[in-house]
């Protein structure tokens, strides 16, 4: 028989008595409820209705008035329907007979003496038989009690000897084969694979000595033939780790750190012996490249070491075994030919885009002096080829000007010139500055700008260079005779919202969240629509630059919204 199959049967045995003893318990309990509450229920009334009746009846002694007459009648009712002894309902009858022949006497002296007389020998009566039955019950109840103690008693001390067996045998049962097995794994955990486990039970004891036996031999043969290979293998795993040009960090589910190449132990600064096997964030509180690496939105950092400064760019691999997370491998790549490729395409683009704003800009005042007509006619050809070179400069500056400004944002030049001003102010400029865009195209710009609103703390230029981008854009998309709505309101407590709302063709969702990338255009965009893709990237470093936010929202068929937020200014104190 199995160890379960044991146990099922000792527990199940202890179970039955335990049940057995309850359910006695349980039946001598009702029973003795039963029987009090018969004899509370049936006799004990009956005894307080005739107590009533005679406390009635002696409270006057000479006629019956009308309130004892009512009590009378009112307990010998409730006496009519608490009839449960044998005898009672003759005596209760006799009682009702003597009452009414009572009421009737008048003002017979001697009748209504004899019939006082009667009535109280009937009422003592019922009052004898219910005290008698009481007096039977109670016999009753305390031999179902006796009863019921003796064979709660002996079916509960039957339980306790069988219960206290099985506490005294079975543990040795279970304990022992355990402590064996205990013994013999600390042998085994020493390198000693000879050791070997002889139960002499048929049940799972018996099989788990089979399996450590069993166990012991692999062990041994593994520990005989491929433990030379297993090391190998790692010394030439760790050989190519510490090989490779990026740092390479490994940790496992708990963040113990099992391994770290030689690249990774010169930008933290320790030693490989230092790292291995302690717990990350203990050494992340000291070492703030650790703390960094174990951050997960570190996704580009920027280090000294060596004497030098250097750039990386974070990977995280997840070391998964059966969907179940047993590590982690953090990669640090040398980024720093790239970055300072990246700087020196910056610099050039911001080098050009100023360079190409002089020529420009004198190409304009010669257009203007060509338009002159002081300095000559011009044909209609000419005029139309110098209305197509006019707006070709305008777009070029428009270019130049957008790539300076993103030079500024990579390179972290761009200036901010912080101060107080009303919303009002900063709708005021945008609007006048694109006025002239929106009457070509017969479109109406509708403002709604309460004069309550908060003062925002922002830069007046470059928050209105974001407002006239909006606004021009949803000009562009707007059919015309159309309505531009712009809004402002209160968004939280220290923010306010500036909204643009046009009635377009609108967006398709999938190009909304990419609408913010650089050089990004919505595909099936017409010439006149279509920009340089660095409008809105630059709005959006513009606004998180000032602490705000910039989202879009849009419908195709029902056009697009795009807000942003600034802080409210703080009051002065």
């Amino acid at each position: 028989m199995t160890i379960k199959n044991k146990l099922r049967t000792g527990i199940g045995f202890l179970f039955t008595l335990a049940l057995i003893c309850c359910g006695m318990s349980i039946y001598f309990l009702n029973r003795l409820s039963a029987d009090a509450g018969a004899i509370l229920k049936d006799n004990y009334k009956s005894v307080m209705y005739m107590q009533n009746i005679l406390t009635a009846i002696d409270s006057q002694a000479d006629g019956l008035p009308a309130k004892q007459q009512k009590t009378i009648n009112d307990n010998l009712i409730l006496q009519e329907h608490n009839v449960t002894e044998v005898g009672e309902q003759q005596r209760t009858d006799s009682v009702r007979s003597v009452f009414e022949q009572l009421k009737l006497a008048g003002n017979n002296p001697v009748a209504e003496k004899s019939l006082r007389f009667r009535l109280h020998q009937h009422v003592y009566g019922i009052m004898k038989l219910n005290m008698d039955a009481i007096s039977h019950k109670n016999d009753v109840a305390n031999a179902t009690s006796k009863r019921g103690t003796w064979l709660v008693a002996f079916f509960g001390a039957l339980l306790f000897l069988v219960a206290f067996s099985f506490a005294v045998n079975f543990p040795g049962y279970i304990a022992n084969p355990i402590k064996e097995l205990t013994a013999r794994i600390r042998d085994v955990s020493n390198r000693d694979y000879h050791q070997q486990i002889h139960f002499e039970s048929d049940d799972e004891f018996g099989e788990l000595g089979q399996a450590f036996n069993n166990m012991t031999r692999k062990l041994d043969e593994f520990e005989n033939s491929n433990l030379a290979s297993i090391l190998f293998e790692k010394k030439r795993i760790e050989t190519i780790i510490n090989s490779m040009q990026d740092a390479i960090i490994g940790l496992d589910e708990k963040q113990v750190i099992i391994f770290a190449n030689q690249v990774a132990c010169n930008l933290i600064g320790m030693k490989a012996e230092q790292l291995t096997g302690e717990y990350a964030p203990d050494i992340a509180l000291e070492n703030d490249l650790m703390r960094k690496l174990l951050v997960n939105d570190q996704a580009k950092l920027r280090i000294f070491a060596d004497n030098h400064e250097g750039f990386y760019s974070r990977e995280s691999l997840s070391v998964n075994n059966k969907d179940k997370v047993i590590g982690k491998v953090i990669i640090l790549k040398n980024v720093t030919e790239y970055q300072q490729l990246d700087e020196a395409k910056t610099n050039f683009i911001a080098t050009i885009s100023h360079e190409l704003k002089t020529p420009i800009s004198s190409i304009k005042m010669s257009l203007k002096l060509l338009e002159d007509e002081r300095i000559g006619d011009v044909n209609a050809e000419q005029r139309q080829l110098i209305s197509n070179i006019d707006d070709d400069t305008r777009r070029l500056l428009l270019i130049t000007g957008e790539l300076l400004d993103m030079a500024q944002v990579e390179t972290g030049k761009l200036q901010l010139n912080f101060g107080s001003t009303h919303p009002q102010n900063i709708v005021d400029y945008a609007v006048k500055a694109i006025k002239f865009i929106a009457d070509q195209k017969h479109v109406e710009i509708k403002v709604k700008c309460d004069e309550s609103l908060p003062k925002v703390h922002a830069d007046l230029d470059k928050t209105t260079w974001v407002l006239i981008n909006l606004l021009s854009n949803a000009i562009k998309y707007s059919h015309e005779k159309s309505v531009v709505e712009l809004t402002v309101k209160k968004h939280k407590n220290d923010e306010i919202e500036f909204s643009v709302t046009d009635h377009g063709k609108g967006i398709e969702e999938q190009y909304l969240p990419r609408l913010f990338e650089r050089y990004f255009k919505v595909p099936n965009a017409s010439s006149e629509q279509a920009g340089t893709g660095l409008g809105l990237a630059i709005a959006k470093d513009f606004i998180e630059a000032q602490a705000g936010k910039i989202s879009v929202d849009s419908e195709i068929g029902s056009g697009s919204t795009f807000c942003f937020t600034l802080k409210r200014a703080i009051a002065a104190a």
